[in-house]
C-alpha cells in the first residue's frame, strides 16, 4: 500500500471522517492518477442523502482552497464537483452557483514543480470549463439529461451481466419440455439427441440410472445377509429384469447413435 494511502487512513481515523468524507477524500487525493468513475458514482448516489450531501460538499469545498504542491487536490476536486452537478442531487448544482466565485479564483491559480513543469495550468483550465458550465444553465440541463441517462444504462448493462442464468443443467439453458409431433405425442425423429451435447447428456442420465440400480441391488443384498432373504429374494429378481431391461434399452440407443 502506498505511504499516501497510509496517511490518508490514519488521517480518517484521528479526524474521524465519515464513510462519504473518507470517499471524497480518496477521490481527491494526491495520488498521480485520476479519480475512478465508480467511486464517483457512489459519492453522487451519497448526495442524495441530506446528511452525506453536507459532509460530501464541505469536504469538496475544503479541497479546492488547498494550494501549492496540493494541487491535484484541487483539479480533482474540480473534477469530482463537474461529475456531481450532472449526475447527483440537483442542490449540487444550486450550491455550485451561489458559491461560483470560489471556482473564478481557481482562474488564476499558479504552481510550477521542481522540474520547471507549470502544473498549475490544469486548475486554471478546469475552472474556466466548470464556470462556464454552471454559468449556461440550458446546457447544463441538457449535459445533466444525458449523463444520468448514460449512467442508468451502464447500471443496466451490469446488472445484467451479474444476473444468474436461467435455471439448467450446468448453468446452461432450461430443459424444455419433449416435441410434440403431428398428432400431438412425442416425434420420434426430434425425439432423438440433437447435438453432441444433447447426445452426451442423455448417455449420462442413462448411466446414472444403471448405477442407481446397482447401488439398490448393494441394499438388497445387504438385506438378506442380515436374515430378510425371503421377500427380499423376490425384490431382488424383480430389480435383476428390470436392469437387463434397461441395459437393453441403452445398448439399443448407443447402438442406433452409432
Amino acid at each position: 500500500m502506498p505511504s499516501s494511502s497510509i496517511r490518508r487512513q490514519m488521517k480518517n481515523i484521528v479526524n474521524n471522517y465519515s464513510e462519504a468524507e473518507k470517499k471524497v477524500r480518496e477521490a481527491t487525493s494526491n495520488d498521480p492518477w485520476g479519480p475512478s468513475s465508480s467511486l464517483m458514482s457512489e459519492i453522487a448516489d451519497l448526495t442524495y442523502n441530506v446528511v452525506a450531501f453536507s459532509e460530501i460538499m464541505s469536504m469538496v469545498w475544503k479541497r479546492l482552497n488547498d494550494h501549492g504542491k496540493n494541487w491535484r487536490h484541487v483539479y480533482k476536486a474540480m473534477t469530482l464537483m463537474e461529475y456531481l452537478i450532472k449526475t447527483g442531487s440537483e442542490r449540487v448544482a444550486q450550491q455550485c452557483r451561489e458559491n461560483i466565485y470560489a471556482v473564478q479564483t481557481l482562474k488564476d491559480f499558479q504552481y510550477v514543480d521542481r522540474d520547471g513543469k507549470d502544473q498549475g495550468v490544469n486548475v486554471r483550465e478546469k475552472a474556466k470549463q466548470l464556470v462556464a458550465l454552471l454559468r449556461d444553465e440550458e446546457r447544463l440541463r441538457e449535459e445533466r439529461t444525458h449523463a444520468l441517462k448514460t449512467k442508468e444504462k451502464m447500471a443496466q448493462t451490469s446488472s445484467a451481466s451479474s444476473a444468474p442464468s436461467a435455471p439448467g443443467l450446468g448453468g446452461g439453458p432450461a430443459l424444455g419440455p419433449a416435441p410434440q409431433g403431428p398428432g400431438g405425442g412425442t416425434d420420434p425423429e426430434q425425439a432423438w439427441p440433437q447435438s453432441s451435447g444433447e447426445e452426451d447428456l442423455q448417455l449420462q442420465l442413462a448411466l446414472a440410472m444403471s448405477k442407481e440400480e446397482a447401488e439398490q441391488q448393494v441394499n438388497y443384498s445387504s438385506h438378506d445377509a442380515l436374515g430378510f432373504g425371503g421377500h427380499w429374494e423376490h425384490l431382488k429378481v424383480w430389480s435383476e429384469a428390470c436392469w437387463m431391461l434397461k441395459f437393453f434399452f441403452m445398448f439399443s440407443l448407443v447402438f442406433i447413435w452409432i
